[in-house]
């Protein structure tokens, strides 16, 4: 009697088809589903797998379409596998290392004689394009590791031969198209035709596994999409990420520099920038006070032992700064809990005190490799809007969800929708398993409850406790991780925390370490490419310029000038002699939201004439007039 085996679609009736040969393409094709079209693999339980892969069990299948995050995943996969193809036929003699799908595309790193460049990338676009058309099969397979060792060795692929031996696996998964031949667990599609849009976007160094010791490779960043149609518009939104580069804008808006002298990742606020980061911790701490935080501040050294004794010296040290005094050790703090934990320990607490929300514009210090610093989005010291809120057991779910509420309401007021990720214990951590249970039910538990969806991310939680992540998305799409929200039953314990319940015995308090902004810096970098520098009145640094078109225009400008600032207004003056028409089109560089400008007739009507920094022009106003506008525009935050 023939086998058969039950399978059925995710939400569909199972149906019995024969177990004979069964692999993903029959399985689909029995369930009436065409796998030869817009299909990169196929989720077995799931598990995504290879269309090829052989199912030997009953199972729930879905297929993952290429257009799908999936499937684009396992698509840039194979343009990676494509490209180190390519190179190797163009460069004889390269060494290949790994070739990752990333956001929204893909990289692989090379070991060449020399480093690649740009020049470089047509000629191995072309070479990818008859790799391609030839609609080479991905093919698997599993073989024993001292062969896969000896294989790549044979290869001079020396870069692979330590990638297996570090694995310490009896088998390794290899792919093969055409003549090149990887390590690598896939999944893969079933050919490189299925390839149809992508693009080879910039060469970069980078050192082998990011250790600053080893070999520095040459990195071949690359984009692929399901259709042209999809690549093309990416390709529109990079031109547009190009023109709103915060680091740009920042030197066209004086807001901050970075210079080689001073160092790499530090960063120097010019008054603007100064101002703009006034405003936005000015409305945090007024924020913070209004929801029941109280205002904390703990000092940049702490002694080392108190390191160890949180657990940051054993699991996060290579990312701290360590310096002597005296002969004792400190480190430079790369977080803000520890002052907090100390303040709440300060005096006993009682049930009735809980909970206590103390909240830090702190400003932290972290070792960050040069190459991955960029800008205000990755930098070496940085305040962090930081909070830490410990309270009872019973309390943990009520604190997340009124965090949830305050991200809402924060981020309504910037304009960013946003998704959560959930991030549960990674191996480097510490803590009991009960611990890390209980915490990541209660964030898990709190999210389902708020009706939110989420994005589960297995082993990738902070080191001592599970978290959320909110994930924003600017004005371009694209996506940023800014506030977050980790609970944690391990550090209360290692620093004694404690509190007196209702049965007058002592009990160990919860805590929830959270961010809403995040990183002010990394924060401050989003909202100027999110808005192209054109920041909304509140938030303008500048909110208003006074242009004269003559100097016998000065004294009355001069007037303006002070009864301006009086009413609260940002205002700058722009007074020299040059043509009205040069200083309108600078104030527009310097996107001011009010251009205000008097000449003899507004002097002698006691009036201003408003250019709008989008070009329009309003009628002539008295500056009572322009301050209620203004005033107007601003009562959206009140």
């Amino acid at each position: 009697m023939e086998k058969k085996l039950t399978v059925n679609l995710k939400g569909s009736l199972p149906v019995e088809i024969p177990a004979q040969g069964l692999n993903g393409y029959k399985a689909l094709k029995a369930l009436g589903i065409d796998s030869t079209g817009r299909i990169a693999g196929i989720k077995v339980n799931d598990q995504i797998q290879d269309l090829s892969t052989e199912i030997t069990a009953s199972a729930e299948l879905e297929p993952v379409y290429i257009d799908s995050q999936d499937g684009l995943q396992i698509l840039r996969h194979g343009a990676a596998h494509v490209m180190a193809e390519a190179v190797k036929d163009l460069f004889p003699g390269t060494k290949v290392t790994i070739g990752p799908a990333i956001k929204n595309g893909f990289y692989y790193d090379f070991d060449y004689k020399r480093a690649f460049e740009a020049k470089d990338l047509p000629k191995i676009e072309e070479r990818m394009a008859e790799i391609i058309e030839k609609d080479l099969p991905f093919t698997r397979s599993e073989i024993p590791s001292n062969d896969a060792i000896e294989f790549f060795r044979s290869q001079g692929e020396t870069y692979k031969v330590e990638l297996i031996e570090d694995l310490s696996e009896e088998e390794v998964s290899i792919y093969r198209q055409g003549n090149f031949t990887d390590l690598c667990r896939g999944p893969h599609l079933p050919s490189t035709g299925k390839i149809k849009a992508f693009h080879l976007t910039h060469v970069a160094g980078a050192y082998w596994r990011g250790d600053e010791t080893k070999a520095m490779l040459s990195r071949i960043y690359g984009i692929a999409f399901a259709d042209q149609e999809s690549l093309n518009a990416h390709l529109e939104n990079l031109e547009e990420a190009k023109k709103r580069d915060h680091r740009r804008l920042g030197r066209e808006l004086d807001l901050f520099s970075i210079r080689e002298d001073v160092g790499p990742g530090m960063i120097i606020f010019h008054h603007n920038g100064v101002i703009l980061r006034h405003i936005i911790e000015e409305f945090e701490i007024k924020e913070h006070l209004k929801r029941g935080y109280e205002l904390a501040m703990g000092p940049q050294l702490l002694k080392t032992e108190l390191w160890k004794k949180s657990g940051h010296f054993a699991h996060y040290r290579e990312n701290m700064y360590f310096t002597a005094i005296e002969d004792q050790s400190y480190g430079l703090k790369p977080m803000n809990c520890l002052a907090h934990m100390l303040i709440y320990s300060s005096k006993m607490r009682s049930y009735r005190d809980l909970p206590k929300r103390y909240f830090e514009l702190g400003t932290v210090h972290r070792h960050e490799r040069s190459g991955v610093l960029h800008g205000l989005i990755r930098v070496r010291q940085f305040t962090q809007d930081d909070a830490h809120i410990l309270c009872t057991p019973e309390q943990l779910k009520g604190e997340i969800k009124n965090i949830l509420d305050f991200v809402r309401d924060i981020m309504a007021i910037f304009g960013f929708d946003y998704d959560l990720e959930i991030s549960t214990r990674p191996k480097k951590s510490i803590g009991t398993d009960m611990d890390w249970q209980k915490a990541t039910n209660a964030l898990i538990e709190s999210v389902e409850e708020y009706n939110l969806p989420f994005q589960l991310n297995q082993g990738e939680g902070a080191f001592y406790g599970p978290k959320i992540d909110v994930m924003i998305k600017d004005a371009l799409e694209r996506s940023w991780q800014c506030a977050t929200i980790q609970c944690d039953f391990v550090l209360p314990e290692r620093f004694d925390l404690t509190y007196v319940g209702k049965d007058g015995e002592k009990h160990r308090p919860a805590m929830i370490h959270r961010v809403i902004l995040g990183s002010i810096e990394r924060f401050l970098g989003i909202l100027i490419e999110h808005y192209a520098g054109a920041f909304p009145l509140w938030l303008a640094p500048v909110q208003a310029v006074i242009l004269t078109i003559t100097d016998r225009n000065i004294p009355y400008g001069e007037d303006l000038l002070k009864t301006l600032s009086e009413a609260g207004v940002r205002v700058d003056k722009d007074f020299r002699n040059e043509k009205l028409g040069f200083k309108v089109r600078e104030a527009q560089t310097k996107k001011i939201p009010y251009m205000v400008i008097i000449g003899d007739k507004e002097m002698e009507a006691g009036k201003v004439t408003i250019r709008l920094r989008d070009g329009r022009n309003l009628p002539p106003m008295s500056p009572k007039e322009l301050i209620e506008r203004i005033e107007d525009e601003l009562k959206c935050l009140k």
